[in-house]
């Protein structure tokens, strides 16, 4: 750790204590994913290493950084993002020492002017050593950065969450979800009577005189936002899990003094939820690292191999803890699978938000599967498509305000895989998640590894998986905003529906109906169709509610809800 004794100094004098949203950054930090910079896509990112040390007391922190690229093109300059809270005291390129007016970072993005160029085909290594008082959250997850808190007992509880403004909050990186390196090797120095937990293995504990602690960890393809920073007076929990695949791995809890009970409690719920994943979807996906779970002082992120859980062990009507389940699911729906661009953050979040319903099915049957899809079904809000079809950043798909999908790439998204497993059958609905999530039918353990995906494959592997074309389907719900109308007529002993969407938009969705007790299906070929029903026969049209679809009574709620808030 001896790089970071170049801005130890400093940092240790700084008296001040960063607030909530302080420093601030720049438009350019603030900003995850988009169109890649053409510089920075001449570039691969091989491995990197990163050494952190972090001072409680002043809530700042050091770092060097050793990011290992090879050039695709040949490249005379290298662009970086990292927050410019965090100046630069040293660079150099293959070992060699660059001068200071090599480099500036006006806004956010650290250019660099190579010593030579670089031809395309070559490997070179490029060391940074930084500081600084890095971007506080004001409210983690959703805003990103430090979160420095307190133990019950006064000790430091230090948390990083970056998902919405990215790795280079804390760290420097290309700030693109396809830049995520093969191997990141973490050293987190602290001080005496803290632990560093964080992703992969841990390799090594070292310490100084003075009792502070380094902190040794390995992750392989970790997802550059997944890279986390969680340091407190942490106590664990671990076991062994037996995997139905016929291999083992740890599982491990890290959770503050005094919680005990609740934490074994938690611990508990690890190995039925890694079964019905396990079951249904396929193999852990970082099962030759751990199945990690860390106490955060914010609510919770899907950091690969050390979830961040910070849910307060709260009890829930369905039996288990939504936010573990849900962030466990993101090991396959998001570091495992991970969007080639933000515009696919559906596949992420859609998918995590399906598998809660879907577990509880796997618990209690279909009653609960349903109850939890409908509480689902109220808060989805069709004001924008999910997926746009040009490179957006994590901001643009978040926030509605701008013309993004917001909350609908989780609660919509669900609904639609619901939708599409109920049209597909299961056999074909959980083929296509396995391929999409290993680009494979026949996962096992070490057959596999992380990789990238996008709306436009997963349309692929539908068509392909099922033999048919179901771009209609995806045309509707991933690429329109308003939800497909299922307009009823009944006109004597004639039932007619038919299907209005967006543009005219092609939609043949069978349709079921409920006539007395008595269920047929129709096959709406066109986007219509006609039953022939008794006179005064009760008719329930989709009873099941396997289809997304709108709904005039939800819409009246929101609007109602909407009303009384500008009150």
């Amino acid at each position: 750790m001896r790089p970071l004794l170049l801005v130890t100094a400093l940092l240790c004098s700084t008296a001040a204590l960063a607030e909530g949203g302080k420093p601030p950054i720049t438009a350019q930090t603030a900003k995850s994913g988009g169109p890649l910079d053409p510089d920075q896509a001449k570039l691969s990112l091989d491995t990197v290493d990163l050494a952190f040390e972090v001072f409680p007391a002043t809530e700042t922190m050091a770092g060097v950084a050793t990011l290992n690229f090879t050039a695709k093109q040949a490249v005379t300059r290298l662009p970086i993002d990292l927050d410019k809270n965090l100046p630069v005291s040293a660079i150099s390129i293959d070992g060699a020492a660059l001068a200071r007016s090599a480099w500036s970072n006006p806004d956010g993005r650290l250019m660099v002017t190579l010593p030579r160029r670089i031809a395309a085909g070559t490997k070179f290594a490029a060391r940074i050593a930084y500081g600084g008082t890095p971007h506080v959250a004001v409210r983690a997850p959703w805003d990103g950065g430090f979160v420095w808190s307190k133990t019950k007992d006064g000790q430091p509880w230090i948390a990083t969450a970056v998902q919405g403004e990215g790795c280079d909050l804390f760290w420097p990186c290309i700030d693109h979800p396809t830049y995520e390196p093969t191997r990141a090797d973490i050293h987190i120095t602290v001080p005496k009577g803290l632990k560093a937990i964080s992703n992969g293995v841990l390799r090594a504990v070292g310490s100084f005189p003075d009792g502070r602690t380094t902190w040794h960890w390995s992750a392989k393809h970790p997802t550059i936002y997944g890279i986390a920073l969680n340091i407190a007076p942490y106590e664990e929990v671990k076991g062994i899990y037996k995997s139905r695949f016929g291999n083992s791995f740890p599982m491990h809890y890290w959770y503050l003094p005094g919680e005990k009970a609740q934490a074994e409690a938690l611990f508990a719920e690890f190995a039925p939820t890694l079964d019905f994943f396990e079951t249904w979807i396929g193999p852990f996906p970082f099962a030759d690292e751990k199945l990690g779970v860390v106490e955060t002082p914010h609510l919770g992120m899907e950091h690969q191999s050390i979830n961040a859980y910070g849910n307060g062990y709260k009890k829930a009507p369905e039996g288990f803890d939504w936010l573990f389940q849900h962030e466990f699911a993101h090991e396959w729906f998001a570091n495992q699978l991970t969007a080639a661009d933000w515009d696919d953050m559906w596949l992420h979040e859609g998918y995590g938000s399906y598998m809660q319903p879907l577990y509880g099915k796997w618990r209690e049957g279909d009653a609960r599967y349903v109850a939890m899809l409908m509480k689902q079904r109220e808060t989805i809000l069709n004001k924008a498509p999910i997926v746009s079809g040009r490179p957006r950043t994590e901001e643009d798909v978040y926030d509605a305000d701008k013309g993004g999908p917001g909350g609908d790439i989780y609660v919509k998204g669900s609904w639609m895989l619901h939708t599409l497993r109920g049209l597909i059958g299961d056999p074909a609905f959980f083929e296509v998640t396995r391929r999409a999530v290993y680009g494979r039918p026949d996962p096992k353990p070490g057959n596999f590894i992380p990789r990238y995906s996008s709306s436009k494959e997963y349309r692929a592997i539908v068509d392909q998986v099922t033999k048919a074309d179901y771009g209609w389907f995806f045309d509707v719900y991933l690429d329109s905003a308003a939800l497909p109308d299922l307009v009823q007529t009944r006109t004597g002993s004639t039932l007619s529906l038919a299907w209005k969407t967006p543009r005219n938009l092609p939609f043949p969705m069978p349709v079921e109906v409920d006539v007395d007790g008595k269920l047929t299906r129709l096959a709406m070929t066109g986007g219509r169709d006609t039953l022939t029903v008794p006179e005064g026969a009760h008719v329930v049209v989709d009873p099941m509610a396997r289809i997304l679809k709108r709904s005039t009574a939800i819409e009246a709620v929101q609007a109602q809800q909407a009303a009384m808030r500008a009150k």
